[in-house]
């Protein structure tokens, strides 16, 4: 995440960065029907699975989360679900436990939907490598990877050792720079070298679903920019989808849209006070320098937090939760009910990755529909 002393050092290249614009180069494909079912769970139930990832070269341990789509068998268990807080041994599952008793009950999601011990579907499946937001945790966007691996997709989080929620309620925490930004980039790439079958950490049932010819990079806020850098540098990724944050930005140098001959996609947040109107303008900005095909989406009334599964979890994760000031005008207002934030994520994150991903036409043509609108309001290129 981007915080708001951090902007004052980088808040003049914006301004003279972040030209926002709409060429209109996309539009609904003629005779082609959007497809609706990304709105909803997909026709497979879900499994997850959770690991430690060991890089022995960095002595980093790096706890990992797996979805999948998982045998018909799995689908009582994944209906019922589990905790969240059960996603974490002690002393951080207490820990968790205790933070959603004291959140809002209707922001932070507090049940996940998916089956753990569960075998992986038959068929062979794109995969999506997760990079969580700035002090987060691997299942911060797990309503976003149900909603893929229900669709057909593995989707592999890696967490972020030393720049979690856990370091982030101790104080001891990596800060937002080009370092840890160095030092997550290299995270993904061991879970990419994981989930392709480079190393056998993963369960070898989940590695043999992966469709290895086709990969995609997710991430939100700080996670954005990495998924932009890693989309940068690795071959294996086709395409990526930056959440709440631009990939490329002054901040955090490294990442040059213009040079990523890849499909690219952005989800802003208006409301967005963390990274600021300055900050959505450089998601634009973003976009309009896309050279291989994007796609940008913005909801209006929501915050940083809304794609999140910790909106309103801790103080930091509030924007997107209830009450707030609006970042365009200072006026108070509601934001957007924080289930709905994560639908709108979960069905154009399903899209983007269908389309660019599996070539389906009825994803590529949601990606062109407002929905809804005019909460919603799209274009792409």
């Amino acid at each position: 995440m981007f915080v708001r002393p951090a902007l004052a050092l980088f808040a003049a290249s914006l301004l003279a960065a972040a030209a926002c614009g709409d060429d209109g180069g996309g539009g609904p494909d003629a005779g082609v029907a959007p497809d609706l079912s990304v709105e909803a769970a997909g026709p497979y139930p879900v499994g997850t699975v959770d690991v430690v990832l060991a890089d022995a070269a960095r002595s980093r341990d790096l706890h990992t989360q797996a979805w999948f789509p998982a045998e018909a068998s799995a689908a009582a268990a994944a209906a019922t679900g589990f905790g969240y807080a059960e996603f974490e041994a002690e002393p951080n599952s207490t820990t968790y436990a205790d933070l959603l008793a004291t959140a809002a009950p209707t922001c932070a999601t507090r049940t996940a939907h998916a089956a753990r011990g569960a075998a992986p579907a038959a068929g062979s499946f794109p995969l999506i490598v997760v990079s969580h937001c700035h002090e987060c945790t691997r299942f911060s966007t797990a309503t976003v990877a149900e909603r893929l691996a229900s669709h057909g997709f593995v989707v592999v989080a890696v967490e972020h050792t030393g720049n979690t929620l856990w370091n982030k309620q101790a104080g001891d925490g990596l800060p937002l720079d080009t370092t840890t930004l160095a030092t997550r980039v290299a995270d993904v790439e061991l879970a990419l070298d994981a989930a392709l079958g480079a190393t056998s950490t993963l369960p070898p049932a989940v590695v043999a679903a992966i469709d290895r010819e086709h990969v995609g990079m997710l991430g939100h806020s700080f996670g954005a920019v990495t998924a932009g850098m890693v989309a940068q540098a690795d071959a294996r990724v086709d395409a990526a989808l930056a959440l709440a944050a631009p990939m490329e930005n002054p901040l955090l140098p490294g990442v040059t849209v213009a040079s990523i001959a890849k499909p690219l996609g952005f989800l802003l947040a208006v409301e967005d006070n963390s990274i600021t109107e300055l900050g959505n303008n450089l998601i634009r900005g973003n976009y309009d320098k896309a050279t291989a095909g994007a796609w940008r989406g913005e909801v209006a009334d929501a915050g940083h937090w809304s794609v999140s599964d910790l909106v309103g979890l801790v103080e930091g994760f509030a924007p997107g939760c209830g009450a707030g000031t609006r970042q365009t005008d200072g006026q108070p207002f509601t934001y957007l009910d924080a289930a709905t934030g994560r639908a709108i994520t979960a069905a154009y994150a399903t899209a983007f990755f269908a389309a660019y991903l599996k070539g389906e036409a009825g994803a590529l043509a949601y990606l062109d529909v407002a929905r809804p609108s005019p909460t919603v309001t799209v274009t792409r290129k």
